[in-house]
């Protein structure tokens, strides 16, 4: 039988001043991966994977940070940004409750402010992780 490795969310991009990295990377392919800039790679090599798995995806690396520890202070300093998506309910013109995914954007420490119980409630799911080039070469 064979194993399919689910592609979606691997990948990486980079604009002028972010490097854009997909969630379903394992912190090990990362490592790997040549399209990756290479400061970013030797910061997960150097702080991210001590204190993680290789076979961790990045999202749910992202996912269980916990506040206080050492890689929100790194993530801050990347000026790191995460792109979840979030069920909310929202009200429609006859006053009909629908519930809908809504992508947004949240910091490092906006996302580490909410426990495992409250991201499952909300349904949370973590996209993509961007940080700042700039602030990458500055560590």
């Amino acid at each position: 039988m064979q194993r399919k490795t689910y592609e979606d969310y691997k990948y990486s991009m980079q604009d002028t001043g972010r490097l854009y990295v997909g969630s379903k990377y394992t912190l090990g392919e990362l490592l790997e991966a040549e399209d990756i800039l290479f400061k970013f790679r030797m910061i997960v090599e150097r702080y991210i994977l001590p204190e993680s798995d290789p076979e961790d995806t990045l999202e749910t690396h992202l996912y269980y940070l916990e506040k206080g520890k050492f890689l929100v202070q790194t993530y801050r300093h990347m000026k790191a940004r995460v792109k979840v998506n979030i069920i909310e309910e929202k009200r429609s013109l006859f006053g009909k409750r629908k519930k809908e995914y809504v992508t947004r954007n949240l910091t490092i420490d906006e996302l580490v402010q909410m426990p495992p119980a409250e991201k499952e409630r909300k349904g949370l799911v973590i996209q993509e992780l961007s940080v700042s080039k700039l602030a990458l070469m500055g560590l």
